[in-house]
């Protein structure tokens, strides 16, 4: 745990007052942290030079219902071209957008809308390998209601550059946050269910196939009244270790499953985030952005 985070480093809060912050992503070149408001359907944008200024309206839903709780987008990546690629809630669906530009326009392209003729539930975190090929998730959290549901499970999917998707596991009760080993080869999932909130791993063969799994690292027994959270986004350093979000907060974990530490921030925790250099880990909790500063960057 020293080796990443130092017994005493302090947590600083960037911003707060948001209804459900979630999806950091560090933009490199615009030096920015942009993150979710899933409720309220908004991107922000902070910089350590100008503090926080909103970045994209609409992010996840562009139709004219108001009775949508969660309608905004969710996880965010960037595409090897810089493109910013999205988990819209609201509209169900991986979307495209450019993020190259200082002042992005809410213009969405349709990359997946479903699977076999039915609609996803409502795509929630993603990851993307070296080969272009997009793994994401997609539990029922941003339905509304959950009676809209089509599909009798909750995926977790593969986006290949040509467009075909592909379900790698419906097995899963709530796959919620999703990373890569460094070596790509292993899958890891966050299920962000109170009776079983665990973290998974899954073996990947050389197309992105899943060969087998496993539980990682088991958190249900970890949650109390003073440690709120479920297993929700997470992030994989340079050095395999995983920064997932959970009871407490953001849970330390090696390769190996065994739990290191926990960044405790009070707060139920939704997601993280590294930049480039891996000096600070972001965090979005609640209704706070956060960041802590990381060892091994001086």
């Amino acid at each position: 745990m020293e080796t990443l985070v130092s017994s005493d480093a302090q947590i600083e809060i960037l911003a707060s007052g948001f209804e459900w912050a979630e999806g950091p992503l560090w933009l490199e070149d615009q030096q920015a942290l942009i993150f979710t408001d899933v409720p309220t359907n908004k991107i922000w944008k902070w910089t350590e030079q100008d503090s926080l200024g909103l970045y994209l309206e609409p992010s996840g839903y562009l139709g004219d219902r108001t009775d949508k709780n969660e309608p905004g987008a969710n996880g965010l990546a960037l595409d090897a071209a810089g493109n910013l690629i999205l988990c819209q809630h609201g509209d169900r669906q991986i979307g495209k957008m450019r993020a190259s530009t200082e002042a992005p326009e809410a213009e969405y392209e349709a990359l997946a809308t479903g699977y076999e003729g039915k609609r996803f539930n409502s795509p929630n975190d993603l990851v993307f390998n070296s080969k272009g090929q997009l793994f994401f998730t997609d539990p029922p959290y941003g339905m509304d209601p959950w009676d809209e549901k089509e599909l009798d499970w909750q995926g977790v999917y593969r986006l290949d550059p040509d467009g075909k998707v592909s379900l790698l596991l419906d097995s899963l009760s709530r796959p919620n946050g999703i990373g890569l080993s460094p070596d790509q080869k292993t899958l890891y999932i966050a299920q962000s269910d109170p009776k079983k909130a665990r973290y998974y791993s899954f073996e990947l063969d050389e197309y992105g196939n899943v060969l087998a799994g496993k539980v990682l690292f088991d958190a249900t027994s970890l949650q109390s009244e003073s440690k709120k959270g479920l297993p929700d986004g997470l992030k994989v350093h340079s050095s395999g270790i995983l920064f997932a979000t959970g009871p407490g907060g953001v849970l330390v974990i090696s390769p190996e499953g065994k739990h290191l530490g926990t960044i405790l921030t009070e707060n139920g925790t939704a997601n993280c985030g590294l930049d480039s250099e891996e000096k600070y880990l972001y965090m979005t909790a609640d209704g706070f952005l956060l960041r802590i500063k990381l060892n091994g960057t001086e």
